[in-house]
């Protein structure tokens, strides 16, 4: 009876014991999951260790496992559509336009790539007038009415006229006052005959400023009274209109006023028989030296403005 007792007891133990080890070995699976659980967690929420490429300045797109928007914006420029060329065209023009007007910021009234209207009407003249050139043989010429005019701005200008299909270029070399209407042009007889019958009298005409081929250099006068003390200056011949006239006097240029009568005062005798600087509407300067003062004499240089 006794060992009966014992042999159960130790079967009892037995059993126990395989219990014991049959729950420890449960907990260890299920903490061994729960770090499992928790590791993996933690991976989720965190930002791939790859998205720090993309935040980078660095240029690695190869680096990133996803697309990022560098090279989706640049595919366009890659592969540009048949369309793209002829888009930005018209833009270009504009801004050739642009720049084509601003391209003469001394301009005054009578602007380059303009055209102006207005009315031709025609006198007979020698080819002098209020810009005080000299008669020649050049019968190609024309007043301007007084607007454009413009304090003798306009003097020496060559305009291309147009009129029932014709065209013919004139100088500028007198003013037309009184009843001559802003863009009306007072031609010559001889240019007037191009372009109408005289019996007409009276035409309507566009007109724009031209930069001629066909001119030598131009010169320099000085006005009758001239002297050391006192001096007026005149530029012919000029293929584009005259915008400043300057003298050198010391270190710098000194400019000088212009009259309506197409000559430039040096009212104290600053710079008289130096230097002279021209400068067109277009911002060309020119300049002339070795000219000494010689009253009423037409003196040649070396010199002309680009043609436009």
């Amino acid at each position: 009876m006794h060992r009966r007792l014992v042999l159960v007891s130790a079967a009892s133990a037995l059993v126990v014991l395989s219990l014991v080890l049959v729950l420890l070995q449960g907990r260890s699976a299920d903490a061994e999951e729960t770090r499992s659980t928790s590791v993996t967690g933690a991976q989720a929420v965190q930002p791939p260790a790859s998205d720090a490429p993309s935040a980078s300045p660095s240029p690695a797109p190869s680096a990133s496992p996803t697309p990022t928007p560098a090279p989706a914006a640049d595919a366009p420029r890659q592969s540009p559509s048949p369309s793209a060329p002829s888009e930005p065209a018209p833009q270009r023009k504009a801004k050739a336009d642009h720049v084509a007007a601003a391209d003469a910021p001394l301009a005054g009234r009578i602007k380059p790539d303009v055209t102006y209207s207005g009315v031709a009407t025609f006198y007979g003249t020698d080819g002098s007038g209020a810009c005080l050139y000299d008669a020649g043989s050049d019968v190609m010429t024309a007043a301007m009415n007084t607007a454009d005019y413009e304090t003798a701005k306009a003097c020496g200008a060559y305009v291309r006229v147009q009129s029932g299909g014709k065209s013919i270029t004139v100088r500028i070399t007198n003013e037309c006052p009184g009843d001559c209407a802003v863009g009306q042009l007072d031609l010559s007889a001889e240019a007037f005959a191009q372009l109408a019958e005289p019996s007409k009298g009276r035409i309507p005409i566009t007109w724009n400023l031209v930069s001629p081929s066909d001119l030598g250099t131009l010169s320099v006068r000085y006005k009758s009274g001239s002297s050391q003390y006192w001096c007026g200056i005149q530029a012919i011949g000029h293929r584009n209109p005259l915008a400043r006239l300057e003298v050198q006097v010391g270190g710098g240029w000194k400019q000088l006023t212009r009259t309506t009568y197409n000559y430039f005062l040096s009212e104290d005798g600053s710079g008289c028989g130096g230097p002279i600087r021209l400068t067109d509407i277009y911002g060309e300067q020119l300049t002339v030296e070795g000219l000494t003062i010689r009253p009423d004499v037409t003196q040649s240089t070396r010199v002309q403005f680009a043609r436009r």
